[in-house]
């Protein structure tokens, strides 16, 4: 069982349904230590004082903000909760929108909300007319010392809090080189537009997540596994990159072969 994040209710109006809430992400990357190349011992980060050079135990470090050159205020777990002490233990609830409205860049973290105590019927409740009326709750929650935008939806049996990115922190397209205007400014003719339709509605499928895993890190872990095994230090061969072409493509071919493979 996961470690709770904190416990705390949800908000809607007058109604408060008391939930835990737990990190829904489990990671399962691959752990690599740094080593010294001539040894093979670990090499450690430390945390040294930059006045005396002496490593720094974990229990007498603490937050601090530079409110001028060289001066700090420093803060407890209790200052950060005195900011907003009711906020910290709520999932506040703006208002609802369409599930559609919300664009998938917003989206960032996901979270379970657990009913806790006598809170099923309220979760309950909250989570059926979501799931009928395909709206998505728009809230404000602190997790660890921040505050975020987040949408709680239904997922299965679950609510599900995802923390969403403030508009700020999405980079604006315009920055970008994109190719702008119609078909026709780029020679894209009515059949290559057709055809394409027609691959894409023969390479449907139906969303089923637990079919993809990732690839690269059972391979990688394959080549590690491999390396213990045979004692094997080199590296593979590096696989030489496709050489760069100019010459004109022809996608109307490469759209009706590949329509053919697929019948």
């Amino acid at each position: 069982m996961p470690r709770p994040v904190w416990k705390g209710h949800i908000s809607f109006g007058l109604v408060n349904v008391p939930i835990t809430l737990y990190s829904a992400e489990q990671k399962t990357g691959l752990k690599f230590n740094l080593l010294d190349s001539r040894d093979q011992a670990r090499v450690r980060y430390e945390r040294v004082n930059e006045v005396t050079g002496e490593e720094v135990p974990w229990n007498q470090i603490v937050k601090g903000y530079e409110y001028e050159d060289g001066n700090y205020v420093l803060l407890e777990d209790e200052d950060f909760q005195q900011a907003a002490v009711e906020a910290t233990q709520t999932v506040e609830i703006e208002g609802f929108v369409d599930e559609a409205e919300i664009s998938s860049l917003y989206y960032e973290k996901p979270y379970y909300l657990v009913p806790q105590g006598k809170g099923e019927k309220g979760y309950v409740l909250l989570r059926e007319t979501l799931r009928s009326m395909k709206k998505v709750g728009i809230a404000r929650v602190v997790i660890r010392t921040r505050q975020y935008m987040a949408a709680l939806l239904v997922h299965g049996d679950a609510l599900v809090l995802n923390l969403l990115r403030f508009t700020q922190e999405l980079r604006d397209p315009g920055n970008f080189d994109l190719p702008t205007g119609s078909l026709k400014d780029y020679n894209v003719s009515a059949r290559e537009l057709d055809m394409a339709e027609k691959l894409i509605r023969a390479m449907g499928m139906e969303w089923e997540p637990d079919q993809f895993h990732d690839e690269y890190r059972e391979a990688l872990l394959d080549w590690i596994q491999k390396k213990v095994r045979t004692g094997e230090t080199t590296a593979p061969a590096e696989e030489e990159a496709p050489p760069e072409t100019t010459e004109p493509v022809d996608i109307m071919e490469l759209l009706r072969a590949s329509v053919e493979q697929r019948e």
